[in-house]
């Protein structure tokens, strides 16, 4: 791609700076306007927090924050280009829907694969409902124990989609699974492996896991850091340290998951529980946008990760990326003899 499309308007894919490639401002789980007991959502207040928070980002360095919010999670383009506006932060939106079990698959469950795939390259050419905000690339997500046949429809979409504008694809996964069948589906309908990210993908310590899938091309996400109920951040550090020793450096994403500016009603989780958003920052006190840059950089460095490595993963692979450059593939790089012992 020449042009990435931001919230606010194209930049070069040489601009983009240092990129967050998974966060969100607001994320609301469907039927979130339904819980009359949820706080308020307050706009204003809202869209302070988010300039605050991207401000402060752009102290430590960010340039660029890409919101995967996929349509039925509360997707608000209009918001995310105020906030960026007003910070002066980068934002890039995606098109797609959300997986099966957690989004909305009425109409899309009715609609032949052909009309979603036109809605995707509507909003991916022409801009989201009449904002005239075009999204940048395609967000795909799947569930478990195996893709289901409307996550299956939504894969042949986005991939069609993605294929005919030129765009890459982020992808969210459960339990850190079935990211090779998502690359297989999306490179059958024309996505090459390097223009996917596989999200998620520090759900498990699985090393051979995240290796398969930079061999097969594609970017390997783990973006959940701060989210230490699935995995501890220590093996999260395992993980990025051993693709790095490995020679995989320019195969790996890093970013958060988090949610920066207001969640919609209340978060539900696993369909049963349901948490105050002071809840969440209590249990989880570390998950927030500027984790990475406070506390899991300098350990990363501690370890033997270098500069280079630092800017590979946060500026030259997201470029890479949408640029549409390959990554290597399998230890291209070779193995770092020189790498520290322990970990």
């Amino acid at each position: 791609m020449d042009w990435v499309h931001t919230v606010t308007g194209p930049v070069r894919p040489e601009d983009l700076g240092m990129t967050l490639v998974h966060e969100h401002l607001l994320l609301g789980f469907p039927g979130w306007f339904m819980d009359a007991l949820a706080p308020k959502f307050r706009r204003a207040d809202a869209l302070s927090r988010g300039v605050d928070r991207l401000q402060e980002l752009m102290g430590l360095g960010v340039a660029t924050f890409l919101d995967p919010c996929p349509m039925d999670l509360g997707r608000d383009v209009e918001f995310m280009a105020e906030v960026s506006q007003r910070s002066g932060m980068r934002i890039v939106c995606t098109t797609g829907a959300f997986k099966e079990d957690e989004g909305i698959s009425y109409t899309f469950g009715a609609l032949p694969v052909q009309d979603i795939e036109a809605i995707y390259l509507k909003e991916l050419t022409e801009g989201i409902g009449d904002t005239g905000i075009r999204a940048g690339l395609v967000k795909v997500a799947t569930g478990v124990p195996k893709i289901s046949a409307y996550e299956q429809k939504l894969l042949i979409a986005a991939g069609r989609a993605a294929a005919k504008v030129g765009c890459p694809v982020i992808t969210h996964t459960d339990q850190a699974r079935l990211g090779i069948e998502q690359i297989a589906a999306l490179t059958k309908e024309g996505v090459p492996a390097h223009r996917v990210l596989v999200g998620h993908s520090d759900g498990r310590d699985d090393h051979t896991y995240h290796r398969s899938l930079a061999d097969r091309g594609a970017y390997v996400g783990f973006d959940r850091f701060g989210i230490e109920s699935f995995i501890s951040d220590d093996k999260r550090i395992d993980s990025v340290c051993k693709m790095i020793r490995a020679g995989y450096a320019r195969s790996i994403c890093l970013s958060h998951d988090s949610t920066c500016a207001a969640w919609l009603g209340r978060p539900v989780f696993n369909g049963r529980h349901v948490a105050t958003p002071e809840a969440i920052a209590a249990s989880m006190p570390t998950w927030d946008a500027t984790h990475l840059f406070k506390r899991i950089v300098p350990r990363l460095k501690e370890r033997g990760v270098t500069d280079e490595d630092v800017r590979t993963i946060f500026i030259e692979n997201p470029r890479r990326y949408f640029r549409g450059e390959e990554p290597p593939r399998e230890g291209a790089a070779g193995p770092r003899s020189w790498w520290p012992r322990r970990g």
